[in-house]
């Protein structure tokens, strides 16, 4: 959804508001363009304000990824932490997993391209941050899938290694789908998860066990 162009840098609008303005209006650039083609004097146009007062609030480029990544980063570790629940994995898990990212995300869904942004600098603060969110979720995943491999009876690691980055990249290419169907809603995103698991195991299971 894109940020409208608006006057809110005109005299009157409170300090908060802008602030949450500049973001939305930021976390659209980032998320759509990358962190190397984006452009302060684009976020700047999008909420009618000028790059001097950009850097007023929020310094430089790079402090302004990161202050878009910090939200992003938190509600999707949090929303996925709590979806994975205290009582360990089960079958179900995987699609309660991305249903949250997917109800996360609403609303803002190029968020998830902001979090994982190829284009980031090397070396710098906002790819150490990045990739601090990413191992945590990551690291999430592996418990998850080692549960569930151990539940199917395999203790192998690299069985659990493989399906990490099976798992990593499914949900990726699942949500670059849904960014580009904006007319499915996070609830049908989830069925229709639901109805492709269904498929895989009937196409996967033992014909001697059905």
């Amino acid at each position: 959804m894109a940020t409208p162009r608006s006057k809110a840098g005109t005299k009157g609008v409170p300090r908060q508001h802008r602030q949450q303005q500049i973001l939305a209006a930021a976390t659209e650039e980032f998320g759509t363009r990358g962190y190397a083609a984006a452009s302060l004097a684009s976020i700047a146009e999008r909420v009618g304000v000028t790059k001097t007062l950009l850097h007023q609030y929020f310094g430089t480029k790079e402090d302004l990824y990161l202050a878009c990544l910090t939200p992003v980063g938190d509600r999707l570790l949090d929303t996925i932490r709590t979806a994975m629940g205290p009582g360990g994995t089960s079958p179900h898990t995987p699609l309660r997993v991305l249903g949250s990212i997917f109800t996360a995300l609403e609303g803002r869904r190029e968020a998830w391209f902001v979090l994982y942004d190829t284009t980031l600098p090397p070396g710098g603060e906002a790819a150490r941050r990045a990739a601090s969110y990413w191992a945590a979720i990551d690291g999430l995943a592996a418990g998850g899938t080692a549960d569930l491999l151990r539940t199917a009876g395999s203790e192998d690691p690299l069985d659990a290694d493989v399906l990490t980055y099976v798992w990593r990249d499914l949900v990726a290419t699942v949500v670059r789908w849904w960014v580009k169907h904006p007319e499915e809603t996070p609830e049908a995103m989830t069925r229709r998860c639901g109805r492709l698991f269904a498929a895989a195991a009937a196409l996967t299971a033992d014909p001697e066990q059905t």
